[in-house]
């Protein structure tokens, strides 16, 4: 299985050559050559595995130059109830992610429970997994550079402490997370952890990760690595429940489920379009924004139009307010027939702060036949959405998942299942849920009095140079 770019200029390589790296050196995404395909037969004899067997089964046709045995015990070790003991009551932690009926064919796919109660864990534990193992092989040092807008960046550090060879870079919004989120970061004390809060928004931080990740001659004598979706291995990682989610609500594999995914980064709804293309009977993936809606926009119009960080709206589904959404390229990459001139083409534009419009050349067109419709939400309706859930089925979500379910209302079919991908705990944004129900969250006993820790980071402007000298100074 070989990886290429996105924008066609880059070598087409392995899957341990581009796991550390993020970007192409062409600014590109890596993706699959092709993507495996899984059978009818495949899926039956998917149907009944664990969650383990199924990363495996999954993985596998996605990762060829790691051992078979070596990969299958780095999936195991991933992928256990001690580390995703963080369910609701009466689910049960070894189903890793338990799905939770609210109505009939109305489902929640819970991804939350890991040691951040953020569906990030899902993919990032895997990938603390494969960086030790690769960086171990070679006998190599890496130092990653990442951008959050709240759970990313906790998912990545508590996945990453106190690896050997793994220093991380982390850069925030300051001041714009929810505090359970900033806590769980900057409490951290590990010392090949470093957070720095950037004074400006999430894209400011993102666009910094970029240029760092552009400048191949810094990126190659400071070993800098990514673990944002940017990174091929967190997106295949997130493939793997979309499959446990189709099998939980199904009985055959006539059936179709459609899903709806909150979305920010497009990372997450990335992975089920991925899912779609390798086999699994999808029906709709529904691209659920908040009031950052540039993706509902494209969706509904055919017109991309980054925002710029100046018109980002701070909310309160945080880890949404996103208005460049770097695995939209991705997609795209696939509706233009893999045509990486005409990436270049889009992406110029893009860059350089401007706009592009698939209508021109038909493009759009082909959406539908990729099953993608969208919706927005805003802080109103994700109250509501809260409350409703609460009194309705007596189930408390967080205010991205209310995203998810509101959206996902919106385009529900009486046959088909509708599976709503739960984004975090509610205990991660408690302000918003005392606004909603007037009553704070349940929250983990580890987890108590987080926000009374002593914190640990760095205020910095959103400055490239700066940035790159800190990273020079901490890395050894």
């Amino acid at each position: 299985m070989k990886y290429i770019s996105t924008r066609g200029q880059s070598p087409a390589l392995s899957f341990s050559e581009i796991l550390l790296g993020g970007l192409a050196p062409d600014g590109g995404l890596y993706l699959p050559e092709s993507y495996p395909q899984f059978s009818d037969a495949d899926l039956n004899a998917m149907r009944g595995m664990n969650y383990r067997e199924l990363a495996y089964s999954i993985l596998s046709r996605l990762i060829d130059d790691i051992p078979a045995a070596d990969l299958k015990a780095i999936v195991d070790k991933t992928y256990v109830q001690e580390v995703y003991c963080h369910t609701r009551k009466g689910q049960n932690a070894a189903d890793i992610t338990p799905t939770l009926k609210l109505e009939n064919n109305l489902y929640l796919l819970s991804l939350s429970n890991g040691p951040t109660l953020a569906f990030k864990d899902m993919a990032m534990q895997l990938l603390g997994n494969l960086f030790e193992y690769v960086l171990t092989k070679v006998g190599q040092e890496t130092n990653i550079l990442g951008a959050t807008s709240g759970d990313t960046g906790s998912a990545a550090e508590y996945a990453m402490r106190s690896k050997q060879g793994i220093r991380v870079f982390m850069l925030s919004p300051h001041q714009k997370m929810s505090r359970f989120q900033t806590a769980q970061m900057f409490s951290l004390q590990a010392p090949n952890i470093f957070n720095i809060a950037v004074k400006g928004v999430f894209d400011d931080a993102q666009d910094i990760v970029k240029a760092v990740s552009n400048d191949s001659a810094f990126k190659a004598k400071h070993k800098i690595g990514a673990v944002n979706s940017i990174n091929w291995a967190r997106v295949a990682a997130q493939v793997v429940y979309y499959f446990k989610g189709y099998f939980a609500v199904t009985r055959s594999n006539s059936e179709q489920v459609s899903f709806a995914v909150p979305s920010g980064n497009f990372g997450n709804v990335c992975a089920g379009h991925i899912a779609r293309m390798m086999g699994l009977p999808v029906k709709k993936l529904v691209v659920a924004t908040n009031e950052n809606d540039v993706l509902d926009e494209f969706f509904k119009t055919g017109v991309y139009r980054p925002r710029g960080s100046a018109s980002t709206y701070h909310t309160s589904s945080p880890s949404m307010d996103i208005s460049k959404a770097s695995n939209f390229e991705r997609f795209v990459f696939d509706l233009v027939e893999r045509d990486a001139a005409k990436m270049r083409e889009l992406w110029n534009k893009v860059d350089t702060g401007g706009s592009f419009d698939l209508n021109e050349g038909g493009y759009f067109a082909k959406v539908a036949n990729y099953g993608f419709v969208s919706g927005s939400s805003n802080h109103a309706n994700r109250m509501q959405t809260i409350r409703w859930a609460h009194e309705q089925y007596g189930v408390t979500i967080d205010t991205h998942t209310a995203d998810g379910l509101k959206v996902a209302l919106e385009y529900r079919e009486p046959d088909v299942p509708m599976v709503v991908l739960e984004t975090a705990l509610p205990a991660k944004f408690e302000d918003a849920i005392v606004e909603a129900l007037g009553q704070k969250p349940e929250r983990p006993a580890d987890l108590v009095g987080l926000e009374d820790l002593p914190q640990r980071f760095e205020v910095m402007a959103t400055d490239v140079a700066a940035i790159k000298q800190f990273i020079v100074d901490h890395a050894h």
